[in-house]
Order: structure tokens, then sequence, then C-alpha cells
């Protein structure tokens, strides 16, 4: 199941706030030709047929062909590198995803 961090869902939540928007966003993954994973998302409304994540009054929204490519994914904001922050996708399926060895 897709996970939200909730350091990315207040994240959301602020850019919702800023951007005048209901805090639902919608996330979209792709497979290249290559096995990488190329990731899309904005504000968006809930169809019928999305999967929903909850996150307090953060909602994320995927659609079924993007549910099966981001099977078992975290995603979290975080600071890359001093002042600089954006979202990542720990995606077990893409090749260059390397598992977090904390508490190891």
């Amino acid at each position: 199941m897709f996970q939200l961090t909730d350091s990315a869902a207040e994240h959301i939540r602020q850019s919702a706030i800023q951007a005048n928007e209901q805090p639902v966003l919608r996330i979209a993954a792709k497979t290249n030709e290559n096995g990488s994973i190329e990731y899309g998302m904005g504000f968006d409304q809930v169809n019928e047929k999305d999967t929903q994540v909850q996150n307090g009054d953060v909602t994320i929204v995927i659609d079924p062909v993007s549910i099966e490519i981001l099977e078992d994914t975290t995603m979290d904001y975080v600071e890359i590198e001093n002042g600089q922050y954006r979202f990542i996708f720990m995606n077990p399926l893409d090749p260059n995803y390397t598992p977090s060895q904390k508490g190891k």
C-alpha cells in the first residue's frame, strides 16, 4: 500500500492552503523503457476508480494503472541539501531505489 509520511502530508496541506485548493493530491507514475519510474503530481479531485490514501485531512488519489507501480511506495518530503527540500518516492520497484539503513 502507498504511504505518505507526516512531513509530506504537512507540506501538501500548506501548499493547498497557499494555492486555495482542497488538500487532494493526485500521484501518477509510469515506468520508462530503462525501468526507472517517472512521477507526477498535482491537486485534483477524487474519481470513482481511484485508490485513496489518507493522512489527516490530506487525501492522495492514485489511478488504477499508477497504483500498481506505486504499491509499497512511501512518499516523503525531505531536505536534500541545506535549505533545499523536495518530495522523494521510496519505491522498491524502482531500480535506483536503495532501502533505508536506519536502525541497522
